[in-house]
C-alpha cells in the first residue's frame, strides 16, 4: 500500500496540473480552439484527482468526499461528450460544462487546502467561515459562472 504522504504528494503535483491545463483548455474553448493535447491531459489529470481523493482514509462521509463524487460526475458526462459523442448536438455544451464545473471543484479544493494548510492564509481565516475565505471562495464561484457562460457561449457559436 501508498503510504500517506507519497499519496499526498502525487494527489497534490496532479491536481495541480489538472488545474493548470484546465485553464489552458478553457483559453482553448473561449477561442474555439480545442487543443487536443491540453484538453486530454486536463480530463487525464482531473479524473486521476478525483480517484486519487478516495484513496485516502476516511471514517465518515466528509464534503471533500462529495466534491469528489460531483467531479466525477460531471467528468463522465465530459469525456464521453468528447471522446464518444464527438461533441454533436447537446453533448458539445454538456462538454463545456463538465469541463468548467471539474476545473472549479478543482481549484475549489486548491482554495481550500490553501487555507486549511499555508499558514498566512490559515491565519486568515482558521475556521474557513471568516470573510477571507468566503470572499475568495465566492470570488472564485463567480468567475467559473462567468467563465462557464462565456465558454458555453463561444464554443457553441464556433460549431455553427
Amino acid at each position: 500500500m501508498i503510504n500517506l504522504r507519497t499519496l499526498t504528494v502525487v494527489h497534490v503535483v496532479i491536481s495541480l496540473v489538472g488545474i493548470v491545463s484546465g485553464f489552458v483548455v478553457m483559453y482553448g474553448l473561449l477561442t474555439a480552439n480545442e487543443l487536443h493535447g491540453w484538453t486530454a491531459l486536463f480530463l487525464s489529470t482531473t479524473l486521476a484527482t478525483s480517484v486519487t481523493g478516495f484513496l485516502f482514509p476516511f471514517q465518515r462521509f466528509t464534503p471533500a468526499l462529495g466534491v469528489g463524487i460531483v467531479s466525477l460526475i460531471a467528468l463522465a458526462l465530459a469525456i464521453p461528450a468528447l471522446y464518444v459523442f464527438d461533441l454533436s448536438g447537446a453533448w458539445r455544451w454538456i462538454y463545456v460544462v463538465g469541463s468548467v464545473l471539474a476545473l472549479y471543484l478543482n481549484v475549489f479544493v486548491g482554495i481550500v487546502q490553501a487555507f486549511q494548510k499555508v499558514p498566512v492564509r490559515k491565519g486568515l481565516a482558521p475556521k474557513q467561515s471568516e470573510p477571507p475565505f468566503v470572499f475568495t471562495q465566492l470570488a472564485v464561484l463567480l468567475l467559473f459562472v462567468v467563465l462557464g457562460i462565456f465558454t458555453t457561449i463561444r464554443f457553441q457559436i464556433a460549431r455553427i
